[in-house]
């Protein structure tokens, strides 16, 4: 699952919940896990598959989108462009709080790989997103405008492109002139893999725990989200800072922000490091953990919140 803040990487960017259940969780604060899966087979089952071929599905899940977030209270636009040879598509945008040139981005994409369901990746970082717009609401008083961004065509072969829904999204923006606060995916030991064997000394070995991962330069943005998601969750969050090139720092939705000169974190189970069903046809919704996805989405307001503040 990935979640995306645009100075939070949430999305898509990404929180992948672990595989397993955790017993005897009930709704948290309203983070509700029955809703979350509700939100997952919606985009995994009815909606699949999502490849950047399915312009009709696509569609469908951009009206299932638009009408939850309009259904949250928020201010719902969308942003239609066209792709040489392929059609149109869109990004599905809900806004909330004042209208201000400063603004806090949070994302994940709707579509997903070639012909799979694409429960984690990423129907679960868009169930996610529209929990999160449930519980953002006009008593939550902030100070800069929350956008809620579900991105298309973030896989192959658009990824990377400036047909990216997250390059487009980032790009208006930079034409706007916005002010972007910021952009925020199985508990056996050895369940979790590092892109670098010096990364085993410092994290855990066990794929239990939610990262914030940011760019060099940025690491007091980490920080703050970290701690912020810290408060707020039973879950433990770990925070790092590197260059580009290590394998994953950059692959999501998030890296469209940093090519625009925004600050961005991703908020990340660490995906393929983790979960080995990504882009298979095992990627399914029954493999996900709600309780767990309802901890990261409460930790994610929570950050949220302090970045609008």
């Amino acid at each position: 699952m990935a979640l995306l803040l645009a100075a939070l990487a949430a999305g898509a960017a990404y929180v992948m919940q672990p595989i397993g259940g955790w017993p005897g969780v009930a709704p948290v604060d309203g983070a509700d896990p029955t809703r979350l899966e509700a939100h997952v087979r919606m985009l995994a089952e009815t909606l699949a598959p999502r490849s950047w071929k399915r312009t009709d599905n696509l569609d469908r899940a951009a009206a299932y989108v638009a009408a939850e977030l309009r259904r949250a209270g928020a201010r719902v636009s969308e942003q239609a462009y066209h792709v040489d040879g392929a059609g149109q598509y869109r990004n599905v945008i809900g806004s909330l709080g004042p209208e201000t040139r400063e603004r806090v981005v949070v994302g994940a994409h709707y579509d997903a790989a070639g012909a799979f369901a694409g429960a984690d990746d990423n129907a679960s970082g868009v169930a996610g997103l529209l929990e999160l717009a449930r519980l953002l609401s006009a008593r939550d008083a902030t100070a800069a405008r929350i956008d809620l961004v579900a991105f298309t065509l973030e896989e192959p072969p658009y990824y990377d492109t400036r047909w990216m829904g997250s390059h487009v999204h980032a790009q208006a923006l930079q034409r706007e002139g916005a002010v972007v606060r910021g952009m925020i995916a199985r508990d056996v030991p050895g369940s979790q893999r590092f892109p670098h064997p010096l990364l085993r000394l410092v994290y855990p070995s066990t794929g239990n725990f939610i990262a914030v991962i940011g760019r060099l330069g940025e690491a007091r943005l980490a920080r703050r989200v970290k701690r912020a998601m810290q408060a707020a969750t039973r879950l433990d969050v770990y925070s790092m800072n590197g260059p580009a090139w290590i394998p994953g720092l950059d692959f999501s939705d998030h890296r469209s922000y940093w090519a625009h000169g925004y600050p961005a974190v991703m908020v990340t189970d660490t995906a393929f490091y983790r979960n080995d069903r990504y882009h298979t046809a095992r990627d399914t919704p029954e493999t996900l953990d709600y309780g767990r996805m309802a901890e990261v989405v409460r930790g994610v307001h929570a950050a949220v919140l302090m970045l609008a503040r």
